[in-house]
């Protein structure tokens, strides 16, 4: 059976290395010939609109999945008649705006952040007087990795912001001086079986994510954020993998945004959970039975940004498991992740936090008396 899927990312390939076990195969369309996935499995490449491209992967694919939100709906609508689609359409297109998504939360009584649409200067100065500062503009589409963002503080940064942002949609939101992140990973099958991974706390940096670690044991935000997760793909009857990310304030949820796909928090789960997110993705959207989600141990995952540490030096350290996506270096490009295990939340925690500072300065490999 094949998969066919939109985007041939980091994301895809995890897809890809997940399902070969179980004898699946793998179809990706891509705009580039040089991509992670494509290292791995065949690859249609050319616009994700064009119909001949879609027609051929429609033929070819048993279902039609995608590791990127930023799909353009017009494939979509040019696929929904020819293939299966799963996570949903409406789903992706929901992500896809910030405003619709933050209507959603709304909608489905999911605490979230106030915020308004803006669409002129005048609107964003009324919306600074209603909301308040400071806050955050933002552009309602293809932002991600904290791209298309601008802080505004004080009346004064309003008009900088403006300058910035203001030829696109944009929303305003309440700036929320949150006490941590997190984020929780649910997946539902065609058959209707629901289950989540434990709660993931998220550590962001310039608006990308650097670590992760799981599970993060706090039983009433994970209850809540299994209830808001739940409500979410109940609501698109969905199938596949979603994420929803929440900023953490006196004890209480607020939803940020979601992930209607496999998520960089839930990498992971590779190594620490029973089940991948990946393998219950295609579990899900192939209607085949989900597999446990329970974690394995106490996991931190770093992402490796920018350039590379040195592959020896990552795998000389104890219990280590390094994820390289084959991608050329960039500033802030996520090029791959290591994953750790410990016994405990403690000592993962320390060997996060140890790890983190060596591979920031670059002195990974080392003794940790050296550190």
């Amino acid at each position: 059976m094949t998969i066919g899927i939109i985007g041939a990312g980091q994301l895809g390939r995890m897809l890809a290395l997940a399902g070969y076990p179980l004898g699946l195969d793998f179809l990706f369309l891509d705009k580039d010939s040089a991509t992670p996935a494509g290292q791995l499995s065949p690859t249609l490449t050319g616009s994700f609109t064009d119909p001949s491209l879609l027609n051929e992967l429609a033929r070819r694919c048993a279902v039609v999945t995608f590791d990127w939100e930023n799909v353009p709906a017009e494939a979509l609508h040019q696929l929904a008649p020819q293939v299966r689609i799963a996570p949903p359409p409406a789903a992706l297109a929901t992500a896809q705006d910030r405003l619709s998504e933050k209507q959603l939360f709304k909608q489905l009584r999911i605490p979230t952040n106030a915020h308004a649409a803006v669409e002129t200067l005048q609107e964003l100065q009324q919306a600074t007087q209603t909301i308040g500062l400071p806050g955050v503009l933002k552009t309602r589409r293809l932002g991600y990795d904290g791209k298309g963002q601008a802080v505004i503080r004080s009346a004064a940064d309003i008009a900088g912001a403006w300058e910035t942002l203001g030829s696109q949609q944009l929303i305003y939101e309440a700036f929320v001086p949150f006490d941590y992140e997190v984020s929780i990973i649910g997946v539902r099958s065609t058959r209707g079986e629901f289950a989540t991974y434990p709660l993931n706390r998220n550590l962001h940096r310039d608006g990308v994510l650097r670590v992760t670690t799981a599970p993060w044991k706090a039983p009433a935000l994970e209850a809540a954020a299994r209830k808001h997760v739940r409500r979410v793909m109940e609501h698109f009857d969905y199938h596949g993998v979603l994420a929803i990310e929440f900023f953490v304030r006196r004890g209480k949820l607020i939803a940020n945004e979601m992930a209607p796909r496999v998520h960089n928090s839930g990498h992971w789960t590779i190594e620490g959970a029973v089940t991948s997110q990946f393998e219950n993705h295609l579990r899900a959207i192939l209607g085949l039975p989900l597999g446990p989600t329970t974690a394995i141990g106490h996991s931190a995952m770093l992402n490796l940004l920018g350039d590379m540490p040195p592959r020896a030096a990552l795998l000389a350290e104890k219990g280590l498991h390094l994820h390289d996506y084959g991608k050329s270096p960039r500033p802030g490009r996520k090029l791959g992740h290591v994953t750790v295990i410990e016994s405990t939340a403690h000592k993962r925690d320390l060997r996060a936090a140890s790890l983190l500072r060596r591979i920031d300065r670059r002195t990974i490999g080392r003794s940790k008396a050296a550190d």
